[in-house]
């Protein structure tokens, strides 16, 4: 009897409720289950997960690996998929190893690289991948010098912090000033320079901002599975442009892609996004985890986070290719059910102590079902 398998999702983003239902639809029709734990009691992925925990606030990354192998050997992980804390736990693998856990992540030199916008241009730029002119800013002065730089080059300037993930931070410069016009319809990530040179000189300390020119659609996420070994078991691009949404096997999305995937070690899961400047692709983002839209290859087939998790317990499955491109789709926000706020929930047969409840702690009032979305949260 093939034995289940049990897997970890730690602090992760809310669409990941979808990477979670893929695990148990998997093609081979093997038991698992998902344990998850998050800072938010309203998580949708702890409603999702078979058992759940808050984790503690205020731990140093350090204290956060300790914590995390501690999870590991009580609840019997076998997968573990870090989201929060990703560099300093894949820095302890051989600690997971030896408590029987898998990390479905890339080695710590892959991680360190992408941490820092910054270092990972300069790293890409050096094996041939297109990417975007690009400035490192410090305060007003500088951001000045480089704003007047593009909009010479007849570019429109934005900026995001050099670290970070997804679009936090994400700001284009107009030199339009604060009015109505900003008030009205939803809120826009364009900021009046005026108003950034202000903030900037007002500050305490200086920022560290990414600096250049706002890239333009298609946008094309290149999600991939990546071996020890440094070779590439499947690349997908997912294309945006609007609310449009489509699929892509383009060499001129995938190659570069490969060619990062492989020479970094992205090992397991990454996502890759170029965007267009002028007639050419350039590198946007690289992210070294599972991307919150991965799921959306279904519609090709592909159960991507099985053969991830195929792959972290050695069971290589081989080169994917997806046996369809789906059709274009849109995404749109559906209800996910949120744990009961007064009764705790008990699971039977976990790795736990029998009795134990996999309680959390009762907010004031009760809350509604909260659309699971593409956001951290």
């Amino acid at each position: 009897m093939v034995s289940r398998v049990r897997v970890w999702l730690n602090r992760t983003y809310a669409e990941n409720v979808f990477f979670m239902d893929q695990l148990r639809r998997n093609p081979g029709d093997r038991a698992v289950e998902i344990h998850a734990t998050h800072g938010d009691p309203d998580s949708p992925v702890l409603a999702a997960a078979d058992t759940a925990e808050l984790e503690p606030e205020g731990l140093s990354p350090a204290a956060y690996v300790e914590y995390a192998l501690t999870q590991c050997r009580r609840r019997g992980i076998d997968v573990f998929v870090p989201r929060l804390n990703q560099e300093a736990i894949v820095a302890h693998r051989a600690d997971f190893e030896a408590a029987g856990t898998a990390l479905l992540a890339p080695p710590p030199e892959a991680v360190a690289v992408f941490e820092d916008k910054v270092v990972a241009y300069q790293a890409v730029e050096s094996i041939g991948v297109p990417v975007p002119p690009w400035w490192r800013v410090r305060d007003a002065d500088g951001l000045i010098t480089v704003v007047e730089e593009l909009e010479g080059l007849g570019h429109r300037a934005c900026f995001k912090p050099a670290a970070g993930a997804g679009g936090v931070g994400f700001r284009m410069i107009t030199r339009e000033p604060f009015s109505l016009a900003q008030l009205k319809g939803f809120p826009s990530p364009e900021v009046p320079l005026d108003l950034v040179l202000e903030s900037l000189r007002r500050a305490e300390e200086p920022v560290d901002w990414l600096v250049m020119p706002r890239l333009e659609q298609p946008e094309v996420s290149v999600d991939c599975l990546t071996g020890s070994d440094n070779r590439v078991r499947l690349a997908i691009g997912r294309t945006k442009q609007g609310r449009r949404r489509g699929f892509t096997l383009h060499e001129r999305w995938l190659e570069p892609a490969r060619r990062i995937a492989e020479g970094f070690g992205l090992h397991h899961l990454s996502n890759i996004q170029f965007r267009m400047l002028g007639d050419r692709p350039v590198l946007m983002d690289v992210n070294t985890r599972p991307a919150g839209g991965l799921h959306q290859l279904s519609l090709c087939g592909v159960n991507a986070p099985w053969a991830a998790v195929r792959l972290a317990l050695g069971d290589d499955p081989g080169e994917i290719s997806p046996p369809f491109l789906g059709q274009d789709y849109t995404v749109v926000s559906a209800p996910r059910p949120l744990l009961p706020v007064t009764v705790p929930r008990q699971r039977t047969g976990s790795p736990t102590a029998p009795g134990t409840l996999d309680a959390l702690p009762a907010p004031a009032a009760p809350v509604k079902p909260r659309a699971a979305s593409g956001a951290p949260q």
